[in-house]
């Protein structure tokens, strides 16, 4: 191990610098080493999955699914600035989910209540016309269970330890802690809670010009050199498995269960083993 152990830093600074940031080390000095009361515990589900590398192929998931929803995809595309700051986005969502479940109860809040003020201020139209607002319960609604959806399903398929069935109401119940606070009304608390709302949204999803293209975006020219994108492509591959048949085809991906069983869910299964191993590596260096 020790011979690799160059190697495995290397690739856990660059996923760290991607993910979090260059300042990754200061925000997590804050996060992590606070004094102060958590919410959550390392043996709670929801820090489990949290921390886990299979959220990389997980926020895929989550992406491509909630870009499903016109109002969702509207906002995204009329106020993340995603195509001019692609990772910034990135950080700033990772660093959200960080600070709500490993944070202190007082900075999570902060956090949530940061989030809240910039939702007050984001309205729009939607590609048929509809008028949304960030804050709306029910797009807040879409944008969480769609989310600790993707989150579960990858840490179940692709994590190291997956959950009981207990374990994933619990995981569920958890997650619905945060999105409560910043506006989401009676979050699901059960799995079997979640898939139902997951289908309820169903008649509402379609693929927009602006989905299609954000897909594109996200899967086929992704900011990354050259040297790189094999590397983030296999993540992505596991994202992309995770999703239903009718999503893929929605967003033009491959829906062969088939394929997404045989080929993407094991390239993407060893990615993260991957991911995995090089996060390992900087917990040791930077203990």
């Amino acid at each position: 191990m020790n011979a690799f152990s160059p190697l495995q830093r290397s690739l856990a600074q660059a996923v760290r610098n991607r993910v979090a940031g260059e300042d990754a080390d200061e925000r997590a000095e804050i996060i992590w080493r606070s004094p102060g009361e958590r919410r959550f515990v390392p043996e709670d589900p929801v820090w489990r999955v949290h921390a886990d590398a299979a959220m990389f192929p997980g926020g895929v998931a989550s992406l491509l699914l909630q870009m499903l929803h016109p109002m969702a995809m509207a906002g995204v595309a009329g106020h993340s600035g995603y195509r001019s700051d692609p990772w910034g986005r990135l950080q700033r969502t990772s660093t959200y989910i960080a600070t709500t479940t490993f944070g202190t109860i007082e900075h999570a809040q902060a956090t949530i209540d940061h989030v809240r003020s910039i939702h007050a201020r984001v309205r729009g139209k939607d590609a048929l016309g509809r008028p949304y607002r960030a804050d709306d319960p029910h797009l807040l609604m879409w944008v969480h269970v769609a989310e600790i959806a993707s989150f579960l399903r990858a840490f179940q398929r692709y994590g190291a330890d997956p959950l009981t069935p207990q374990e994933c109401d619990t995981y569920v119940e958890q997650a619905g802690w945060s999105a409560e606070r910043l506006g989401v009304i009676d979050p699901p608390r059960t799995l079997a809670e979640l898939e139902s709302v997951l289908a309820a949204y169903r008649p509402e999803l379609t693929a927009t010009d602006a989905a299609l293209d954000a897909a594109r975006f996200l899967l086929v020219e992704p900011p990354l050199p050259l040297a790189a994108r094999p590397g983030y492509w296999a993540i992505a591959s596991g994202g992309v498995a995770l999703l239903d048949p009718w999503a893929r085809r929605e967003l033009r991906l491959p829906s062969s269960a088939l394929l997404a069983r045989g080929v993407m869910a094991p390239v993407g299964r060893a990615s993260t083993a991957m991911v995995r191993w090089a996060m390992a590596g900087t917990e040791r260096t930077s203990a």
